[in-house]
């Protein structure tokens, strides 16, 4: 009973919850949800279905990011390392909300190094952590990036960190992503790496237009 009492009153919450629909206001100051700190345990039931709900609700937050809804032009830039040439590739990108407006799902495809490339990202807010959480996968690896971070509101900007597997070294490092939205039609992306050499540098540049 421990273990099946909080999936009824994730249930519960699930049939009470609504879904939200795209608003193009521009506006990115973000809602900070409220978060239910229990420190009785066992909490009594109400109290865990007050938390559920909180946790699952779509906040002003989800309904910014569904703002980007629809088909994008995206133009990257790779460089190697802090001293190579940069490369540029052109992708088309699909943006819409799935599970009922929560989450960001983003399609990126086109043609790059001369194959055929396909990338899915996904970008929560998680109302209880109180951060964003991307998660990168694409045809050109078998890992999975995980990143969390904050929006910075005077910046107009995500600023996310988190660690992959070096294929080459097979050792961990960081990585780091800032989104910044410069405006209703434009977003820039930009990619840091650690070199071979441990310093930082900039290995990826996106910029994406609405069409």
């Amino acid at each position: 009973m421990k273990t099946t009492l909080p999936f009824l009153f994730v249930f519960f919450c699930l049939s009470s919850c609504k879904d939200i629909t795209p608003k193009a206001d521009g506006e990115y100051n973000l809602e900070i949800p409220e978060v239910i700190v229990q420190n009785q345990l066992p909490p009594d039931s109400a109290t865990v279905s007050k938390a559920w709900e909180k946790h699952m609700t779509p906040t002003k937050t989800h309904e910014i990011m569904a703002n980007d809804n629809g088909r994008w032009d995206e133009e990257i830039t790779f460089w190697a390392h802090r001293k190579s040439e940069p490369n540029t590739f052109k992708l088309m990108v699909e943006n819409k909300m799935i599970l009922g407006g929560r989450y960001q799902e983003s399609i990126h495809k086109g043609l790059m190094m001369g194959m055929p490339f396909e990338g899915k990202s996904t970008l929560a807010y998680d109302n209880t952590a109180q951060e964003y959480v991307s998660t990168w996968i694409d045809n050109m690896g078998t890992g999975i990036m995980v990143m969390r971070g904050q929006f910075n509101p005077n910046t107009k900007s995500i600023h996310l960190s988190g660690t992959t597997i070096d294929p080459l070294t097979r050792k961990e490092k960081k990585m780091r992503e800032i989104f910044t939205y410069i405006d209703n039609n434009t977003q820039k992306m930009e990619m840091y790496d650690i070199d071979f050499d441990g310093k930082e540098f900039k290995s990826m540049e996106a910029i994406l237009k609405r069409k």
